[in-house]
């Protein structure tokens, strides 16, 4: 009798394929619309489930976590809104898409005013505003662009931690122990390498696969490979 193949098990949902709740125990977000003024920069935190370095951020009352921006540090005043005297935005400032100047860096992008940041917190992210008309205002990102209500607010600058690519892994125990943070399953194992009891694929003897398109019938866990076609053959 076989064991179960990693689609199956990964469906289970073991320990060997959950996250832990502690890594995400710090939720990205917004205060209410309805906020304005001065704040300050609470404290710089390594959060393992994210690949940013986090920033708590305190305004009156109101405490909250966003990806913090290059060239931040604590103890910082940052505005949300225009600061008095319409003096210019500063990295880690939060405002309207309408208020902000046309090529300016943003992240952390609110996808609806109010939902507290959708797009572009991942390290080195970042969006450059292109135009706005009509309540929509346009953001460059890459080779995309994406139109959102004017009033969706974000982050002026680039997000921290640009270069964590850079430094090399050197061991393979560093990348597991990455991985795991993230509830990542790692190393992955190429079906064609196992037992044939652990996978359709399995037991090739110098790799050679029987069919890369699954059974039309096979039950959840052997349905693996390419999907079956409807039909087969040069068409007519």
């Amino acid at each position: 009798m076989g064991k179960r193949i990693t689609q199956q098990a990964r469906g289970r949902g073991g320990p060997a394929y959950r996250v832990r709740k502690k890594a995400y125990r710090y939720r990205i977000s917004f205060p209410a619309l309805n906020v304005e003024g001065i704040g300050i920069v609470n404290k710089l935190i390594n959060s393992p489930g994210h690949t940013a370095p986090l920033a708590e951020l305190k305004i009156s009352n109101n405490k909250f976590f966003i990806p913090a921006a290059e060239g931040i540090f604590e103890g910082k005043e940052f505005w949300i809104g225009k600061r008095a005297e319409n003096k210019d935005a500063e990295p880690g400032d939060i405002l309207k898409l309408k208020d902000i100047p046309q090529g300016t860096k943003v992240f952390n992008v609110e996808n609806r005013p109010g939902d507290g940041g959708k797009y572009l917190r991942s390290a080195g992210g970042f969006g450059t505003v292109i135009n706005r008309d009509k309540g929509v205002a346009e953001l460059l990102i890459k080779r995309r662009q994406l139109k959102l209500n004017e009033n969706s607010r974000a982050v002026m600058g680039v997000v921290a931690g640009a270069g964590r690519k850079m430094k090399p892994i050197v061991k393979a125990g560093k990348k597991y122990h990455m991985m795991k943070s993230l509830g990542r399953k790692w190393h992955r194992t190429s079906a064609v390498k196992v037992n044939a009891v652990d996978h359709p694929f399995g037991g090739g003897r110098g790799k050679r696969i029987k069919s890369k398109i699954s059974k039309r019938n096979a039950p959840a866990g052997a349905k693996v490979g390419h999907i079956r076609p409807r039909k087969t053959g040069r068409g007519k």
